[in-house]
């Protein structure tokens, strides 16, 4: 059982997690084709040995019959000889069916494997739209600014969860880190409060700002993050990092929280925004 972690002033629950691997959907989400491929061509051949088999075993059979049917019949001559002929057709009505049921089967398999990479495309779709739509470093900062001036102004306290996720392997594919971080929020999002709020400020850093929470509630929110993210963490591989800070128990400032979540927050993120483009001046005329 995995526990958190309480370090310093601030409490940091950190998570790890293994990933799951599946045939049809191994770690990065998508379907493995050529395990696929592989079982297709091992069914295939099953099927063409059971014909095969039944075929030697029919004509086998046929080859002893023929003598007692053409040549030696005893009783009615007929009535063997389209014992015979009815015997054949069966046989080979029954090979028919083996390979019709393959290739029915194999059809059926073809619609569902369509279907499935229609319904993971569209699940990637989606988590890439949740991600575009969640509030971003802009809607954060306004937010921290208004419940820390309330905080003050009313003597509550102010509490502010910091999530960073950190894929396991060093080079991850978009789409499935996409998928991972979509899932991280929808699992967050299950455990806020209607006054609590979720923030995207980087590609794998999340902000959750949580008003009137005191230290210790800021912990048990932690603990059940933790637990909601267990799902996430296998699925994904990934871990989570998270960080909680209290006004004014930590901080005594709205500098000081702005600082400490600048300090997680890439160079580029931080001050992308703060630095305007160069606006061209022309040139006086004489």
């Amino acid at each position: 059982m995995e526990s958190p972690v309480l370090t310093g002033a601030s409490e940091k629950v950190r998570t790890y997690g293994r990933g799951v691997w599946s045939p049809l959907k191994p770690n990065m989400g998508t379907l493995n084709r050529t395990e696929l491929d592989r079982l297709e061509r091992r069914e295939l051949q099953l099927t063409i040995l059971a014909a095969a088999f039944v075929l030697v075993q029919a004509a086998g059979l046929a080859m002893f019959m023929y003598p007692l049917v053409f040549l030696h019949p005893i009783g009615n001559k007929w009535t063997l000889r389209a014992s015979f002929f009815g015997f054949c057709a069966l046989t080979l009505l029954f090979v028919g069916y083996l390979l019709e049921r393959q290739r029915t089967v194999r059809q059926l398999k073809q619609q569902l494997l369509a279907e499935l990479e229609r319904n993971v495309t569209l699940q990637h779709q989606a988590s890439v739209d949740l991600l575009q739509t969640m509030p971003d470093q802009n809607h954060f900062w306004d937010r921290l600014t208004m419940e820390y001036r309330r905080a003050m102004t009313m003597q509550k306290t102010l509490s502010i969860l910091l999530v960073k996720a950190k894929p396991a392997s060093a080079s991850p594919k978009n789409d499935a880190t996409s998928e991972a971080w979509s899932d991280a929020a929808k699992a967050m999002s299950r455990k806020l409060r209607p006054t609590d709020s979720i923030y995207r400020l980087a590609t794998d850093t999340f902000a959750l700002v949580l008003p009137e929470t005191d230290v210790l509630n800021a912990k048990r929110v932690a603990i059940r993050l933790q637990e909601e993210l267990q799902t996430v963490r296998a699925k994904h591989s990934v871990s989570f990092d998270i960080t909680a800070h209290n006004y004014p128990e930590h901080v005594k400032s709205a500098h000081e929280l702005e600082d400490i979540v600048k300090s997680l927050l890439p160079e580029q993120d931080e001050f992308a925004a703060a630095v305007p483009a160069p606006v061209p001046v022309p040139a006086a005329k004489s």
